[in-house]
């Protein structure tokens, strides 16, 4: 027992800290690792990472605020359609069928490692700590971002994140601040949902968020310190090496 607490909390360090670095608060690598070494399937899966991701998210909104302030206008308009929409995601997810659900979730990985690849090989102009366009475009984007939150259990801010720097302007650390702030409701109520069908593993996921939540901080302090191309093509490397944990549990 004190060693497999001792395990997923050492997990729950290197989730965190990849979490605060990418603005996702771990989730999108825990789903994948949690189907290879635990065999949980993809439903059960989400919602046991959304135990750690839910405190994760709101502590590095909080880091991610601290070094470079959050307009909460703009993260509200964000905020309120994600939640509305991750409702309808979440209860959506727990219908389908888990396999297929991986497979959609690799693709969707894929698609926008490639995008975010693409962007940094044309040396796109450096974002800014503004944004080209505010409500209702920002609305509409939370209401995208929060449905494949709630279907994915990712909170919709690995969306979020790629289309705040290319089409809103965003800078990276900017928009990775604002998809967390996007992030906080959307995950809350994917969780309250996952774990009222019982699909949370309350045991395995509580020693994650512990871990998360002592390095959460190193992994924003790493994403303000490096170079923005390097950061972006980080970030695209990730997604394809979630998606190469995903399919080899399928």
């Amino acid at each position: 027992m004190i060693v497999d607490f001792a395990i997923n909390l050492l997990l729950g360090l290197a989730l965190g800290t990849l979490g605060g670095l990418f603005g996702i608060g771990g989730g999108l690598i825990a789903i994948p690792v949690l189907g290879v070494l635990f065999g949980l399937d993809q439903q059960l899966a989400q919602g046991t990472a959304l135990v750690m991701v839910v405190p994760n998210v709101l502590l590095a909104v909080w880091r991610y605020h601290q070094r470079n302030r959050i307009d909460w206008r703009h993260a509200a308009a964000l905020a309120v359609t994600s939640f509305c929409f991750a409702i309808i995601g979440a209860r959506y997810a727990l219908s389908l069928d888990a396999g297929r659900m991986r497979w959609a979730f690799i693709v969707f990985l894929l698609l926008l490692a490639l995008y975010s690849v693409v962007r940094v090989w044309l040396r796109s102009a450096p974002g800014s700590s503004g944004l080209k366009y505010g409500w209702p475009w920002l609305s509409l984007l939370g209401a995208w971002a929060g449905a494949l939150g709630g279907l994915f259990g990712v909170g919709g801010a690995v969306l979020a994140t790629p289309v705040l720097t290319s089409l809103f302007g965003a800078s990276q650390v900017v928009a990775q601040g604002l998809s967390l702030a996007l992030a906080v409701p959307s995950t809350s109520v994917t969780l309250v949902a996952y774990g009222l069908h019982d699909q949370v593993d309350w045991l395995l996921g509580l020693p994650l968020a512990l871990g998360g939540l002592l390095s959460v901080s190193l992994g924003v302090r790493l994403a303000h310190a490096l170079p923005e191309p390097l950061l972006r093509m980080l970030f695209s490397g990730f997604l394809v090496a979630s998606a190469a944990l995903l399919a080899l549990e399928t």
